[in-house]
């Protein structure tokens, strides 16, 4: 602002000092102009020139006195006439006239007008000379006329004191301009000096380009005003600066984060297929809200780590169930045969051999070990778990652990909802059904079955129904969910209460059977 002002200084002081030599030199014109009109129209007298040639000067004679009334009229400094000697006969001063002029009329006498600047008898004057000439146009003096500078610099002070005026008004204009700007300046850039602002400039590109979430920023207008290629991949969608996000490509569903109350703060969201962690923040300076910024962590790694690692826990219970089942076989065997019953454990072992697995209908190790755990789990809780008649599945599956994950946690929640449920006997009917190499899973529970208002909100990470509870739950039905997902498949619930059985959900896992058919009598 100081520069700003100092420039606009220099600048007005200029342009009136220029004015000024500019008005002063047109008023020196226009009163040499002046005084050489005087001039002509006393020499334009009729009978002049022959009072001159033929006269004597003298203080009362006719010369004089016309002329000075010339110059009273006209306010002139002085109006002289001379003979062709240079002799006055007119001079304001009395005592001048009979003597020889101050200045040469040379360029008069010789028939030339002239219109000078000059120091004479009376001072500084704006002069115009013209030749004088008698009635037959032969040149006998001259007349001599002269307005007082000092007249020319008032004038010119008046006109250079209007000009002042305007420039001082010009230049408080600009200076309130300066201020204004500077204000608006300093408001915009939140105070910044131009060095902080560079020095913060390049501490955010460092930033944004390091960091490995993904960030988003909206003014309070809904413009981007930052991203960064992490958030720009979440999002999928190329965010350009200045440009409202509403205008974009961005799916909607994240375009409800900008919006959704209250702030999500770490809440988990399903993205494009991706599990993300969302924090929105406000951000302010003052009282002033400069709009919302959007924190994006990709936590789909380590939610498949997290699938995973229930998967493999599913499987380890279904192998301690296998164990557990298998040394009970183990244990009626050896009782046969230390009483001697020889006959009876021979069909024994071919009952074993013929089943394959102990649960009928079901051909993998995976899936029967997890129906087997889940039974344990499941009378635990006071609940039955039934193996519908209609299950039939004749394949292994070919990705053990995204299976166990779905089917685990669907069970899991038919459990849960028929353990906290009012209708006797608590149970949850499992089917399994192979069609191609996709499977279809069904799990109905006895419990209290899905309100309306949360037919979708069960499939929400952190959503539970369960009253005071803490975390670790909300979980499963997102998990399982997503899983399905991801081979091309879904979860969806079918049903939310019937007459006689709680909700209904329905998994289909596309491609997760292998594709081919067991040859007839193989055992595995």
């Amino acid at each position: 602002m100081v520069a700003l002002a100092v420039l606009l200084s220099v600048v007005v002081l200029l342009s009136l000092g220029v004015s000024a030599a500019v008005v002063r030199h047109d008023l020196e014109t226009q009163y040499e102009q002046r005084a050489l009109a005087i001039a002509r129209s006393v020499a334009a007298l009729p009978g002049l020139g022959r009072q001159v040639a033929t006269a004597t000067p003298t203080p009362d004679g006719a010369v004089e006195l016309e002329a000075e009334g010339v110059r009273r009229r006209t306010g002139a400094l002085y109006v002289v006439v001379t003979d062709a000697q240079g002799i006055r006969f007119s001079h304001p001063t009395l005592g001048n006239i009979g003597r020889p002029v101050s200045t040469s009329p040379d360029a008069a006498l010789s028939g030339r007008e002239v219109v000078t600047v000059e120091q004479g008898t009376l001072g500084y004057s704006a002069r115009g000379k013209v030749p004088l000439r008698d009635d037959s146009g032969r040149i006998v003096g001259e007349v001599s006329v002269g307005i007082a500078m000092s007249e020319v610099a008032h004038q010119a002070g008046t006109l250079t004191a209007i000009l002042g005026v305007i420039a001082l008004g010009a230049l408080a204009l600009g200076l309130l301009g300066a201020l204004t700007l500077a204000r608006r300046l300093r408001r915009t850039t939140l105070g910044l000096q131009p060095e902080e602002m560079a020095d913060l400039v390049r501490e955010h590109v460092a930033v944004l380009g390091g960091v490995r979430d993904g960030v988003v920023a909206v003014d309070g207008r809904g413009r981007v005003t930052v991203s960064n290629p992490e958030a720009r991949r979440l999002l999928g969608s190329e965010l350009t600066t200045g440009v409202r996000l509403c205008d974009t490509s961005v799916a909607p569903e994240s375009l409800a984060l900008f919006e959704e109350e209250p702030a999500p703060s770490g809440a988990l969201r399903l993205l494009g297929g991706r599990v993300v962690v969302v924090t929105r923040l406000p951000v302010q300076r003052g009282q002033r809200d400069l709009g919302t910024v959007l924190i994006l962590r990709d936590r789909t790694d380590l939610d498949e780590m997290a699938g995973e690692l229930e998967a493999t826990r599913a499987l380890t219970d279904a192998l301690r169930a296998q164990a557990h089942e298998h040394n009970n076989r183990l244990h009626a065997l050896m009782g046969m045969l230390h009483r001697g019953d020889v006959d009876a454990a021979s069909s024994y072992l071919t009952g074993l051999s013929d089943a394959g697995t102990w649960l009928s209908g079901v051909d993998d190790p995976y899936l029967a070990g997890l129906l087997a755990a889940k039974s344990a789990t499941a009378s635990e809780a006071g609940v039955l778990l039934r193996v519908s008649d209609g299950t039939w599945l004749d394949r292994r599956v070919a990705h053990p652990l995204d299976t166990v994950t779905v089917v685990g946690n669907l069970i899991d929640n038919g459990i849960g909802a028929a353990a906290r449920g009012d209708r006797l006997p608590r149970s949850v009917d499992v089917t399994l059904l192979a069609d191609g190499p996709d499977l279809l899973v069904h799990v109905v529970d006895s419990g209290a079955g899905v309100a309306a208002e949360h037919a979708e909100q069960v499939f929400q990470r952190g959503f539970t129904t369960r009253e005071g509870d803490g975390t670790g739950h909300g979980l499963g039905l997102a998990l399982a969910r997503h899983t399905a997902r991801a081979h091309g498949g879904d979860v969806r619930l079918v049903s939310r209460r019937g007459p006689d059985s709680g909700a209904a959900f329905e998994a289909r896992l596309a491609g997760v059977l292998n594709p081919s058919t067991p040859v007839a009598g193989e055992r595995r």
